[in-house]
Formats: C-alpha cells, structure tokens, sequence
C-alpha cells in the first residue's frame, strides 16, 4: 500500500492478521478448506484509511503456501468527527453497559513488563491516547482517565491468555468476553465520552502491538 510502517509513535494502522481456527506444529501452520477466515485493516488517519480503500484484493490471496479465496469483503468508513458528534456533541441517552469481545490477544505494554488482564483504566488509556494523538477534538488527559476509573467498573470476563508469536519470541495476552457497566449516579457526559472511546476501539484496537495483530476488539452490545 505504499505506507511506511514501524517508526511512527503512535501505528496509523490496525491490523488483525487471519483470525479463524488452524492447528500448529512446529514451524508449520494447518488451515481447514470447509472453515471462514477473516482479516481486517483499519486507518487510523486520512491517509492510512485511503490507502487501506484502494486496496485491490483480486479473488483470491496467497499467504503461508495457502490460498485463500476472498469474500464478502466490507468496508466501514468514519471519521473522528462523525463520532464525536453522533455520541458526545448532540448529548444522546446515556449507554451504561457494553459487551465487548477481544478476538486476539491483547495485553498492555507496562515498562519491562506486559500485563495480559482486561484492567478497565488501561484499555481506556489505550484508546484515549490514540484519539488524542489523531483526532482534532482534544478530550482529556490523565485527569479523564481518573474520573473513568472511578466511573467505570469491569462488570463481567470471560477470559484466557493466549500467546502471540513475535518474530523474537511471545508475548501473552489475554482473549475473550469482557463487559464494561458504568456506575450510577456518573455524569452523563462523563458515561457517553466512555462510550465514544469504546466505540473508537473497534477501530483502533487495544494495548500494544495492534499494527501486528494484537488487541482485535469488538462490541458485541451495548444497553
């Protein structure tokens, strides 16, 4: 697609690389002919998201000596604008739960260490540094990320660490179903900001590594 990648700061681009079962043994990976795979890209700035749009996928690809024929493909597009109009500038209801779905391994980069567990102040930093980094409304620092922390409660999980192969080693996430309450009596604007990042997740992904492949998340419901 002609774009660099690896030296900016902040990835302008999501990756999930094939999600879907295969078997591993050793070097050798065993996709199944009778099972649907998926891949998905996301732009996190106008540039990347072109690119991404241009994209000529003939009927079919190549990869790890497999082919595999494309279908269904779909592309959603949005802007930072639309979000934050549609969820926080014209003051909608508030939503006050939301079921989220990690669909690959996803952890958090903490100093020398990573830290596979779905801790509610750590996705929302994640997601709240990516969109102050690329959209043009400015949301907060870490004193909104104090107030989701007090505000926000991690309700439900059903979780398992999964490792995810690097090309010098692993890193262990954690993947699976997570759900989000907001507690009562959180300000209304405060309860739709949570609901705008949690949204922008689904584009940008959460925690580290999500330009290889980590921190795939979608929203199952919201309520």
């Amino acid at each position: 697609m002609n774009l660099t990648m690896g030296n900016q700061i902040v990835p302008t681009l999501t990756y999930s690389g094939i999600v879907g079962y295969c078997s591993a043994s050793k070097d050798f990976l065993t996709f199944s002919p009778d099972r649907l795979y998926k891949l998905s890209l996301c732009g996190l700035h106008e540039q990347t998201a072109k690119a991404i749009a241009e994209l000529d996928l003939s009927s079919s690809i190549e990869l790890f000596g497999t082919k595999f024929d494309v279908l269904n493909r779909e592309d959603e597009t949005s802007s930072y604008e639309s979000l934050y109009h549609t969820l926080i500038a014209t003051e909608p209801e508030p939503i006050r739960k939301f079921k989220l779905n990690f669909v690959t391994p996803t952890a958090f980069a903490q100093h020398r260490t990573h830290l596979p567990l779905p801790v509610p102040i750590l996705m929302f930093r994640s997601w709240l540094e990516r969109w102050n980094h690329f959209a043009p409304v400015y949301l907060g620092g870490d004193e909104l990320l104090v107030y989701l922390s007090e505000a926000i409660a991690l309700k439900y999980h059903n979780t398992q660490s999964r490792l995810f192969s690097l090309p010098k080693g692993y890193v262990n996430g954690f993947t699976g179903n997570v759900t989000l309450q907001v507690l009562s009596r959180t300000e209304p604007l405060l309860a739709n900001v949570a609901n705008l990042l949690i949204h922008y997740a689904s584009f940008a992904s959460t925690g580290m590594k999500t330009r290889l492949g980590m921190g795939q998340t979608e929203i199952v419901s919201i309520s």
